[in-house]
């Protein structure tokens, strides 16, 4: 995994490296994916170094939400698509590439190339339940959190 040091997320944080940035508050930083998948690609990033989601303060993980949140308005009137995919991937299972936390926003149109990367069909509602129980059961309660 990467540390502050060798992070090239946290090198744009710091100037180190170059990036087209868009955006930048006391925490976080929103800037052109230099891997664009389409025009207006952007990832928005926490200042603090954070590997993913399980390693990111719950503060921090509110400030990119609410910077994805103006950067979607943004490059929506800017490129006024059909539609948005934000994506935020965890560990290299998950596809994550680089291990600092980032959250991806995709302006999309209906003619573009990208596709779903998985065919969703129904769950049945018994698997739902004993899910849910398996979940709450951590919380030692049947209530929701």
């Amino acid at each position: 995994m990467t540390s502050e040091t060798t992070c090239e997320f946290c090198a744009i944080v710091t100037g180190r490296l170059h990036a087209e940035i868009l955006f930048e508050d006391e925490s976080t930083v929103a800037f052109l994916d230099n891997t664009a998948v389409m025009e207006g690609h952007t990832l928005v990033i926490p200042k603090v170094h954070a590997t993913d989601i399980r390693a990111i303060a719950e503060d921090d993980a509110a400030a990119v939400m609410r910077t994805a949140h103006r950067m979607a308005a943004l490059l929506d009137g800017v490129f006024t698509p059909d539609g948005m995919t934000l994506f935020q991937a965890n560990r290299p299972a998950g596809w994550q590439d680089v291990f600092h936390l980032h959250v991806h926003l995709v302006p999309r149109c209906e003619s573009d190339h990208l596709h779903r990367p998985w065919h969703a069909e129904r769950a049945h509602p018994a698997a739902l339940a004993r899910t849910r129980q398996r979940v709450l059961r951590q919380t030692g309660d049947d209530a929701p959190i």
